[in-house]
């Protein structure tokens, strides 16, 4: 196949949360018959709720410093190419498709021989194409972040040298329980005997499950609970800070929100435990770049762009807004799929604003406008079909407004499109 017949299918096999095919037997019988390149590669596992991304792109900045490195996320902002990364570059499209072949080829194979029943969905065939590159290209570690939960996630296939577990919350919940509880059990799932593992600062009820899992276990826990923020500097653009616990770290997080000091403040205690020196943390950390996550791409008026998605990730940008933003008019566009808690995000998000338009990405999974609107209260609400006629009616904004484009990834990927923002940067 060509590139664009390999996206195609990919897309044909359906939405990789809605066709989640949760368990490990089918993934392990491909990477069998691929050889298992998953056996000859070192790995860091990274599952939580939020934050996962944004820990794993600034681990992966820090361990290039040391070697070549493979990095897998979830999801792609415009092209599937983006999830697998080779010292911080996608992959090419030849490379994509080669790899797309020969895993769909052993596939094949496996159905006619009666082996499989099913063939393998969306996010297991790009994960065995992700481990299936990384092994050819001889990387030294990859970053390897968990698509859906982590027990039964396609990734868990592997055995890392360390395990993180960013911060946990509401999420996924038809797959992965209704409580906290429930959902960091299954988050745990990553968690093997003999493989230490870092824990973010956690909510009571997950921080239960979390380490009941790791006492079962017996496996060294580090928590960044344990080192201490100092001298914290933030500005709408980033944090600086000192990161205190068994060393001294310098961090300068060049990622914005409150949030993302946790999430820089993980990252670094791994790398301590990977073993990377002070010197390569604090750079590569510096150097990290994280697209569709509180990303600037104007200037007058502003135009700030963040996938949040969930509760939790409208909290962080609740907290954002409210910290560098509150004497400022805040306009908000806002796009959801249908299996969002989109009342609460609203609740979070829309009292916020000065003036809020609910629109929709081009996605068949979207929430029409016309539902956002009768689910939420807001005194300035409009309603648009498209997320270009959204920006049309910003387009003559004062400078000194700002406007938030958030909700769905998918609506972020469209605004960067619209607005000249290549997705791969």
């Amino acid at each position: 196949m060509n590139y664009p017949d390999s996206v195609h299918f990919l897309y044909a096999l359906g939405n990789e949360i809605k066709t989640a095919k949760l368990g490990l037997d089918r993934i392990r019988t491909v990477m069998e018959a691929l050889g298992s390149p998953q056996d000859r590669l070192r790995f860091v596992h990274v599952a939580g709720t939020n934050g996962k991304g944004s820990t794993c792109a600034m681990m992966e900045s820090a361990l290039r410093a040391g070697g070549r490195t493979g990095l897998f996320t979830s999801p792609h902002l415009a092209a599937p190419t983006e999830r697998i990364r080779v010292d911080g570059r996608p992959v090419g499209e030849d490379r994509f498709t080669a790899a797309f072949d020969r895993v769909h080829q052993a596939v094949e194979a496996l159905l006619a021989a009666g082996t499989l029943e099913l063939h393998t969905s969306y996010f297991e065939t790009i994960t065995a194409m992700a481990f299936t590159i990384f092994a050819e290209e001889q990387v030294d570690m990859v970053v390897l972040e968990v698509g859906l939960g982590g027990r039964l996630d396609a990734t868990n296939v592997v055995h890392p040298e360390l395990c993180v577990i960013t911060p946990v919350d509401f999420d996924h919940e038809a797959f992965l329980g209704k409580s906290l509880e429930a959902i960091a059990w299954e988050k745990a799932g990553i968690l093997k005997g003999g493989v230490p593992a870092v824990f973010s600062r956690q909510r009571p009820e997950a921080e239960k499950a979390l380490n009941r899992r790791a006492d079962e276990l017996s496996i060294p826990v580090a928590r960044t609970d344990t080192w201490a923020v100092c001298d914290l500097e933030m500005d709408a653009r980033g944090s600086r800070f000192l990161l205190s616990g068994e060393r001294d770290l310098h961090i300068h997080c060049p990622l914005a929100g409150e949030h993302q000091v946790e999430n820089a403040s993980t990252a670094a205690v791994a790398l301590t435990r990977l073993g990377v020196s002070d010197s390569a943390i604090e750079a590569g950390i510096a150097r990290t770049r994280w697209p569709g996550r509180l990303e600037r791409i104007s200037e007058r008026p502003e135009i700030i762009l963040d996938g949040a998605h969930n509760p939790a990730g409208a909290r962080a940008l609740a907290a954002y807004i409210d910290r560098f933003y509150a004497g400022r008019r805040v306009r908000l566009i806002y796009g959801a799929m249908r299996d969002k808690a989109v009342a609460e995000i609203g609740g979070i998000l829309f009292p916020r604003a000065e003036q809020v338009i609910v629109t929709a990405p081009q996605q068949s999974r979207a929430m029409s406008p016309e539902t956002l609107r009768e689910i939420s209260e807001h005194p300035n609400l409009q309603v648009t079909r498209t997320l270009r006629e959204a920006l049309a009616l910003v387009a003559d904004a004062p400078a000194e407004d700002v406007v938030f484009v958030t909700g769905s990834l998918f609506l972020v990927a469209e605004a960067r499109e619209l607005l000249g923002v290549y997705a791969g940067d």
